[in-house]
C-alpha cells in the first residue's frame, strides 16, 4: 500500500468576468484574452453563459454542451429569467462536468465568461456555490465586476450601481475588483458633474445628493438616498478602475489590480516583473527612482542568493 501523501492540485489563477447585461462582459473577455496572449500567458476562456450565441472569441469550455437557455425555456416553459436561473442550478448539480472540462487546461490562465442576471450575484446562490467548488479545486479567483460608465452621467442610476456593487462583492465572496467599462463612450452620455476620480474613488457622496435634491422627481425620495448613501459610505468597499479594451494602458491598469487581487503577481509561474510585485506590495505605482538604495546590482545580489532562484536562475527586469 502506498503511504506517500496525496499531491494537491497545482494553484490555478483566473477571472470570473460578472455584471449587468450590456456592460461588456465578452468584450471584455475577447480583449482580455488577445492581451493576455500578448503577454506571454497561456489563457483560455470558459462559457459560463447558456444564453451566450456567437461568441467573439475561441472557447475552450462551452456551458451550451451541457445546457443551453433555448432548450429549457421551451422544455420548462419558463421566461429568460427564471430559465437563466434553473440553468445555473443545473451546473451547479453537475459538477463533475465541469470539472472533467477544467482538468484540460491545468497550465492555463482561465477567464470565466459568465451570464449577466445580476441576481444570480446578490441573491441566488448557484453561481456562488459554483464560484466556492472552483476554489476547492485550487482555482484563485477574482470577481471583475463591469459596469457600464454611462450610469456616471445620472447621479441616481449611479448610487444604484454602487448599491449593486456592494450586493454582489458581500455576496459572491470572491476578491472582486470593480470596473466601469466603455470609457471611450462616455463623453457621448453628456458632462459629468465631477471629475471622473469622484467617481472611481467614490468620495463624499453628499455632493451627489445635492444634485439629486435639485430633481423634483428624487427629492421626495432624497431621505432614502441618504440613508443608502451612508451604507455604502459605511462599508468603504466600492471603488472602480475605468476601462478602454482599446487601449493598452487601460488594460494594463486593470490586469495589476486583478493579479494583486488573486496574488498572481507574487507568483512563480512566468517571469515577474519586480517594479510589479513592489507595486502590490505597496499598494501604488512603485517608483524604484525614489529609492536610490534599491540599485540594480543590490536587487540582483539579494534574489539570486536565495536558494529557490540559485537552482533556476533567471533574468531580473528593474524598470
Amino acid at each position: 500500500m502506498d503511504n506517500q501523501p496525496l499531491r494537491s492540485p497545482s494553484l490555478r489563477f483566473g477571472q470570473v468576468v460578472i455584471g449587468p447585461p450590456g456592460s461588456g462582459k465578452t468584450t471584455y473577455c475577447r480583449g482580455m484574452q488577445e492581451f493576455l496572449g500578448h503577454l506571454g500567458r497561456k489563457v483560455v476562456v470558459i462559457n459560463m453563459d447558456p444564453a451566450n450565441e456567437g461568441l467573439p472569441y475561441p472557447c475552450a469550455v462551452d456551458i451550451s454542451e451541457l445546457v443551453t437557455l433555448d432548450d429549457v425555456m421551451e422544455g420548462l416553459k419558463l421566461g429568460p429569467n427564471g430559465g437563466l436561473l434553473y440553468c445555473m442550478e443545473y451546473l451547479e448539480a453537475n459538477l463533475d462536468w465541469l470539472e472533467t472540462k477544467l482538468e484540460k487546461y491545468s497550465d492555463s490562465y482561465f477567464l470565466f465568461d459568465c451570464p449577466g442576471q445580476v441576481e444570480l450575484y446578490t441573491h441566488q446562490n448557484s453561481v456562488k456555490n459554483v464560484f466556492a467548488q472552483l476554489a476547492k479545486w485550487n482555482f484563485r479567483l477574482t470577481a471583475v465586476h463591469l459596469v457600464d460608465s454611462h450610469y456616471c452621467a445620472d447621479p441616481a442610476k449611479f448610487i444604484s450601481v454602487l448599491c449593486t456593487s456592494l450586493s454582489t462583492m458581500l455576496h459572491v465572496e470572491l476578491p472582486q475588483v470593480n470596473v466601469l467599462s466603455k470609457m471611450d463612450l462616455i463623453e457621448q452620455y453628456g458632462k459629468l458633474a465631477f471629475n471622473l476620480d469622484f467617481y472611481t474613488e467614490v468620495m463624499d457622496l453628499t455632493y451627489l445628493l445635492d444634485h439629486l435634491a435639485a430633481d423634483p422627481f428624487f427629492r421626495k425620495f432624497l431621505k432614502l438616498n441618504e440613508k443608502l448613501a451612508d451604507v455604502i459610505q459605511d462599508y468603504s468597499l466600492v471603488s472602480f478602475v475605468p476601462l478602454n479594451v482599446e487601449e493598452k494602458e487601460s488594460m494594463t491598469q486593470v490586469l495589476r489590480t486583478v493579479d494583486k487581487a488573486n496574488g498572481y503577481c507574487f507568483g512563480d509561474l512566468e517571469e515577474r516583473n519586480l517594479q510589479a510585485m513592489m507595486s502590490a506590495a505597496v499598494g501604488a505605482d512603485f517608483q524604484f527612482n525614489s529609492y536610490p538604495f534599491l540599485s540594480v546590482d543590490l536587487l540582483n545580489v539579494y534574489i539570486f542568493a536565495r536558494p529557490h532562484y540559485r537552482s533556476r536562475p533567471r533574468r531580473v527586469n528593474v524598470l
